[in-house]
């Protein structure tokens, strides 16, 4: 049977590691094609300019007193609303205590420009009438007559006596068909009942007072349901956590709806600005607080829904109140003199490795390039994907990468080195001495990746793009470590040129101050051979004692104390 030797892995390490840059290209290439996928990276605001967007805070009920946790409160809810897909490098900060400013590099898309603007009134509200349309073409669900007709003063918010004459007549003229109406939806105060739209389904309903307020949610997210017994549906759905305010309200209000089966009533309305994102029905009763919407989601409009649920609870609405472009504060000059800086740093550390190494040190060079060639790819297909922005902080976080880079290939490097130093063979050398260096680059990149997730959780803004472009290139320089530097150096080992040791390739056993194991004649290697080399080759020599630990340079003190002590009974006998 054939064997499989290390050349045999390294080599077939490599072609994974082609594959994987195959696999990036291919999904960044078939990305630029059906979307809006670029093989340029995103640019953050300080480098490629934007819009400033002024915002005017409007308080629930038309207090002009906002208070400064309110706007601070505005402030972070915003800022998660623009990073939630991403680290996008937007600016978000307060004018004169008041205004909340709205700075997003690029022109942000309809979708960003609501998603800002959309207020934080929030509201779960049960419905009394009405229900959702399937088309265009609906636009009363619920004809006037079977509308009922209120009779005395509703006993709890899903009586359908809060529904009065005037909000007849107002569902009755409701034209949900309207962009016009949609635009300029009202929410109502928290203790009446309202008509509002439902835009997604063409539905129209009569919405009884609030329940529960958006702000009782802790979290929402999305995913794929799965059924009592934790099987897969395969259905994508919307998971809601309240707090506790927020269970015990909605474990009533499910305790109640529940009973009003095959009746509109048994279904809530989530209303955000006064329309209505989801008008689901229940079917249990809720106690724990952690209730799952299920229903014909995709996996966009289901990621849609849980970040208007997750960052709704805005205490005030916004107004904008002005727009305008702004140009880069930095700019291209800054972006290239970032790129010069990053050039000279990899030059210096190119020029280094070639006097230090050798030939040895263009598998420094190419190492570095592949990782730049790597984390290139993955900062173009996170900006597509994830709407990532390389910022000038960002970038300096690439240039800094660089020296940390070189410095894992350096430990390998030097291990090896010191395998040959104790006589070991190439190929030994290159086994025994990955096996010693790899533990010291997995702490040493794990202590890089540590540093810089703890710096992106606690910091925003640009350090959270040097946090992140840090983090990114650790992973980088590890797997171009694993995948391409050492199975470089198992295929080199086994070349005449490495592996016999010519003078320029760096690994040159002589001119790193080896002494072989076995010195020849029965005799073995003692402390004391590598300074007696010192007339045939001082480098040599000095390098090796300088590489001496402290117990063989002891022992080799005794072993030349010892030999001069028989020279001179030598030169007394005589």
């Amino acid at each position: 049977m054939p064997r499989t030797g290390p050349g045999s892995a390294a080599k077939k390490t490599l072609i994974w590691l082609g594959v994987i840059f195959a696999a990036l290209a291919l999904l960044l290439g078939g990305g630029s094609m059906w979307s809006n996928a670029s093989w340029t990276p995103k640019l953050a605001l300080d480098l490629e300019g934007g819009t400033q967007m002024i915002l005017a805070p409007e308080v629930q009920g038309g207090d002009n007193e906002i208070t400064a946790e309110q706007l601070d409160q505005a402030v972070e809810i915003i800022r998660q609303r623009v990073d939630g897909s991403g680290v996008s490098e937007a600016e978000i900060s307060t004018q004169s205590n008041r205004n909340v400013v709205v700075s997003l590099p690029g022109v942000p898309d309809a979708e960003t420009r609501e998603l800002i603007q959309a207020s934080a009134q929030m509201e779960f509200r049960p419905v009394l009438a009405g229900g959702g349309g399937q088309g265009a073409a609906v636009t009363d669900p619920t004809p006037a007559e079977q509308l009922p007709t209120p009779s005395a003063e509703p006993t709890d918010k899903s009586d359908t006596n809060w529904i009065t004459p005037e909000l007849q007549t107002e569902f009755e003229t409701t034209d949900c068909l309207n962009p016009d109406t949609i635009a300029n939806a009202e929410q109502a105060p928290a203790d009446q009942p309202m008509v509002a739209c439902e835009p997604g389904t063409a539905g129209k309903y009569i919405l009884g007072p609030v329940e529960v307020p958006g702000a009782d949610i802790s979290t929402a997210s999305f995913g794929i349901a799965q059924s009592s017994n934790g099987v897969s549906t395969g259905q994508w759905a919307v998971n809601i956590d309240f707090n506790d305010e927020g269970t015990d309200a909605f474990r009533g209000v499910t305790e109640r709806l529940i009973t009003f089966k095959g009746d509109p009533r048994n279904q809530f309305a989530i209303v955000l600005d006064g329309q209505i994102i989801s008008a689901p029905t229940v079917n249990n009763v809720i106690t724990d607080g952690n209730a799952q919407i299920t229903g014909t989601f995709t996996q966009e409009s289901a990621k849609a829904l849980s970040e208007q649920l997750k960052y709704g609870a805005l205490p005030i609405s916004f107004d904008i109140q002005s727009e305008q472009q702004v140009s880069a504060t930095l700019g291209a000059d800054q972006l290239r003199m970032g790129i010069i800086a990053g050039l000279i740093g990899l030059i210096l550390v190119a020029v280094y490795s070639l006097f230090q190494y050798r030939a040895l040190g263009f598998v420094t060079i190419a190492s570095l390039v592949v990782a730049g060639v790597l984390t290139y790819l993955a900062i173009a297909i996170l900006g597509w994907s994830q709407n990532y922005r390389l910022s000038l902080a960002g970038v300096a976080g690439l240039i800094v990468a660089i020296g940390q880079t070189a410095d894992s290939f350096i430990v390998y490097f030097e291990r090896i080195r010191d395998e040959l130093r104790d006589g070991r063979g190439l190929v030994s050398a290159v086994d025994t001495g990955w096996k010693r260096a790899k533990r010291t680059v997995l702490a040493s990149k794990a202590v890089n990746i540590l540093a810089a997730v703890v710096l992106y959780f606690v910091a925003v803004g640009n350090v959270r793009g040097f946090a992140f472009t840090l983090g990114l290139t650790a992973v980088a320089d590890l797997i171009v470590v694993f995948m391409f530097t050492h199975p470089t150096m198992v295929l080199l080992a086994r070349t005449k040129f490495f592996g016999e040791g010519h003078r320029f390739s760096g690994l040159d056993a002589s001119r790193l101050g080896a002494v072989p194991l076995y010195r020849g004649a029965g005799r073995m290697r003692e402390p004391g051979d590598a300074p007696a080399l010192r007339g045939k080759n001082k480098a040599a020599a000095k390098e090796a004692e300088r590489r001496m630990t402290i117990a063989e340079r002891r022992l080799a003190e005794k072993h030349d104390s010892m030999a001069g002590s028989g020279r001179s009974s030598e030169k007394d006998g005589e």
